[in-house]
């Protein structure tokens, strides 16, 4: 694949996970494009995406990134269309788009378990099925899903968010066995307890709990997530599809 710049696609690229994930490809061989969605505050949500373009320009890469709501069909279709248009190509994509809306079980509203699953779980979905009729024609391409602990071993307080990750689990191990045949490989890497905005303002007590599950005594930092998103996105990883690899610490063995 080296006759080619790639095209690579990142959900949720402006901060955390995922700035460190488009960062990890920011090479003169690489267009990237990342999303950002946030009708909370979408200035801040603007300024930090434009921080990412400016950390990959930097490091000799070039990044242009859209504000889309993963969530809907027609904005990440006109997403892709934009891409298509501009490369003709997606060589890889990596789902990393994700929210939280925390409760117990019991007091968890409909419409904070719907928000998390159509964000996490159907808007990977969506772009899965978008990218996947692009790379099966070029008989070409990489699908990374990020999923996390959670989604294989629950969480108090996250039915939500660990059935969307475990969902991401499934669609992976699916969309192997479906594209397989057409040189696309789908794989997912689960991070742990991560260093990012999102667990920064958990509580101290929470943040020590969680420490107190991992063998190798830390948080990870999204380096370490990126570093493995990386390669298998490379052509070493070639033959790895329909995996699950974990980035925790040892939370999960």
């Amino acid at each position: 694949m080296s006759d080619h710049k790639r095209t690579i696609v990142v959900t949720g690229g402006s901060r955390g996970i995922g700035r460190s994930i488009c960062r990890s490809f920011a090479r003169a061989d690489n267009y990237i494009y990342f999303n950002y969605f946030s009708p909370g505050d979408p200035d801040a949500e603007k300024a930090a995406a434009a921080e990412t373009e400016k950390l990959i320009s930097e490091a000799g890469g070039s990044a242009k990134s859209i504000s889309v709501n993963i969530a809907s069909e027609n904005e990440v279709t006109n997403f892709f269309e934009k891409i298509i248009g501009e490369t003709g190509r997606i060589d890889v994509l990596v789902n990393n788009a994700g929210i939280t809306k925390d409760a117990l079980l019991v007091r968890m509203k409909e419409k904070d378990w719907d928000d998390v699953i159509n964000v996490n779980l159907k808007g990977a979905f969506i772009c899965t099925q978008i990218a996947a009729k692009v790379m099966m024609k070029q008989r070409y391409g990489r699908i990374i899903n990020i999923a996390s602990v959670v989604g294989v071993n629950g969480n108090v307080g996250q039915a939500n968010y660990a059935a969307s990750k475990a969902g991401i689990i499934g669609l992976t191990k699916t969309v192997a066995k479906e594209l397989a045949a057409r040189g696309i490989t789908a794989n997912a890497v689960a991070p742990g307890f991560i260093e990012t905005d999102m667990t920064a303002s958990l509580p101290d007590k929470v943040k020590t709990a969680m420490l107190g599950q991992i063998p190798l005594g830390r948080a990870g930092k999204p380096e370490d997530v990126a570093a493995v998103v990386a390669f298998l996105a490379s052509e070493s990883a070639d033959y790895i599809t329909g995996q699950v690899i974990h980035v925790s610490g040892g939370m999960y063995m």
